[in-house]
């Protein structure tokens, strides 16, 4: 039963039979055709007015015309003043039409039926969600959209990008002039934004958080907050009013993962992976697997070279949540430790390119913390080696020792970074550090973020067998660590010797793609 309601969701047009009389009387006004046939279908009017908001030619692919149907069928209720059965959770990747397809075309739709409807619109970012507004302001005042709606305009003295109202001209039956009605409106924010004194029939919220946000506990915690206690009461009638939240995800706790474990019965959840062959188990409904060719959500707009390229710009914990919808990589572990390659020996000094120390210091001698200096080079072939690691529970002084002694044995080619800990007791023992390695190229860092976050470009190398080890006795224990990351007990290697690969690269966090 399921199956066949998703079929007739995607293909239902091709179902329809017309009477010849009516086609007869399309060819002689298409301009009245194309507009029934625009009401009928938001994938329809999305398609007519795709050249209006984009230089790009549209290109088709299933999961649009699914989601315009589920906007649609939510539309409709509301438009009836029926009790809703479902807010709406979407979780797509990015570069999937999402904006254009629920923040811009759909409001404008839904004001070519039913123009008294009122949205309010949020994104993580008062400026991201501004420029949707302008795209669908710009659409309804586009001369295409007027050529088909005449009646359809936005209201002279209500005319901002973060606030405007529409209006319906009506002819008055045998007099040439029109009233206006006043309609619906559209009011976009941020997160977290003032919303007193708006109240919406269908509220959207499009990315309420990007990927550095998602980093943050306080960051999380506002945002969840603010769709927990401020969007739900900004609602035109509490029955009626649904929610729309569309995202990749980004966490484990966003607002997609704070909302569904709270397990309430009238959220639809719609997850649509990027690709299925590592993510089938999140598709969801389960049956728009059968929609995927070559285990690829969208084979245009996210082929497999390009969905390779992200995972090399994203990192792996990146990749997993923006396209696999899946904030924990698969297996819960970051590295395919079985793509190290343990060489006997290093090439030859003329194909090395440079040669990095990165210096992870513990801040006590205890039983919870050690101490490790990985080294690494980068090869003119492409790779990178890991050719020593030094680690150990050490008291300060000793600890100083063996960094020096270290200093000496790499020589004074090998540039040396300490990670600097938070806090004045930090800085003075990076500093410490420094003063003690006069003479080499030493600097001192210090990181943001998790060390997870720290490690995803790292971790793509890695998996991909890009990460070469020496033989050497401290192979065991570094690949240990690096197999149950970032659940292991320990992290001070693998931390280190992400330090020391993204200092080699020029490398900070992975970038966002929108």
């Amino acid at each position: 039963m399921q199956e066949t309601v998703i079929k007739s969701k995607i293909r239902r047009r091709d179902e329809v039979q017309f009477d010849p009389t009516v086609i007869a009387e399309a060819l002689k006004n298409p301009i009245a055709v194309t507009r029934e046939l625009n009401n009928r279908s938001l994938y329809h009017f999305l398609q007519y007015f795709w050249p209006v908001v984009s230089a790009h030619k549209f290109k088709h692919n299933w999961h649009i015309e699914y989601l315009c149907n589920e906007l649609e069928e939510l539309a409709l209720r509301v438009a009836a003043r029926e009790p809703r059965e479902h807010d709406l959770i979407i979780n797509v990747p990015p570069g999937s039409t999402k904006t254009i397809t629920c923040s811009i075309m759909f409001p404008a739709w839904c004001w070519t039926r039913w123009y008294w409807m009122r949205f309010i619109t949020a994104s993580y970012s008062s400026a991201l969600s501004m420029e949707s507004a302008e795209y669908c302001r710009d659409l309804i005042r586009s001369t295409q959209f007027q050529e088909m709606y005449p009646e359809i305009d936005i209201k002279e003295d209500k005319d901002t990008k973060s606030n405007f109202k529409i209006v319906k001209k009506v002819i008055n039956p045998g007099r040439e002039s029109r009233r206006i009605l006043t309609g619906g409106s559209r009011f976009s924010t941020s997160v977290g934004g003032t919303l007193i004194g708006f109240h919406g029939d269908i509220l959207i919220v499009d990315d309420p958080l990007n990927p550095q946000q998602a980093a943050s506990e306080v960051e999380l915690a506002s945002a969840n907050r603010w769709m927990e206690q401020t969007l739900p009461t900004r609602k035109t009638d509490k029955d009626v009013t649904p929610v729309v939240l569309i995202m990749q995800r980004l966490h484990q706790d966003d607002p997609t993962g704070h909302l569904l474990a709270k397990r309430k019965s009238n959220i639809k959840h719609i997850c649509l992976p990027g690709e299925c062959r590592l993510y089938l188990d999140k598709v969801n409904p389960p049956e728009l697997a059968q929609y995927y060719k070559d285990d690829l959500m969208d084979p245009n707009r996210l082929p497999w070279k390009v969905l390779h390229d992200l995972e090399a710009d994203l990192g792996q914990y990146g990749y997993a949540g923006q396209i696999g919808q899946d904030p924990t990589p698969p297996g819960g572990g970051m590295f395919k430790v079985g793509n190290f390659e343990i060489i006997e020996e290093l090439p030859a000094p003329m194909h090395i390119i440079k040669s990095v120390r990165y210096w992870d210091k513990a801040g006590t001698m205890n039983a919870g913390a050690y101490t490790a200096g990985v080294k690494m080079c980068q090869v003119a072939s492409g790779r990178w080696i890991v050719e020593d690691v030094r680690r150990g529970r050490w008291a300060a002084e000793k600890r100083e020792a063996i960094m020096q002694d270290t200093a000496r044995m790499d020589g004074y080619n090998t540039i040396i970074w300490v990670e600097q800990e938070p806090g004045s007791g930090g800085k003075e023992s990076a500093q410490s550090s420094i003063l003690g390695l006069a003479g080499y190229l030493v600097y001192a860092e210090r990181p943001t973020g998790e060390k997870a976050i720290r490690a995803d470009n790292y971790s793509v190398q890695v998996n991909n067998g890009g990460v070469k080890l020496l033989r050497a006795p401290w192979n065991r224990d570094f690949i240990d660590e690096h197999r149950f990351f970032p659940y292991s007990t320990y992290k001070d290697q693998v931390d280190a010797a992400a330090g020391a690969f993204n200092k080699l690269v020029g490398k900070k966090l992975a970038r966002r793609l929108r």
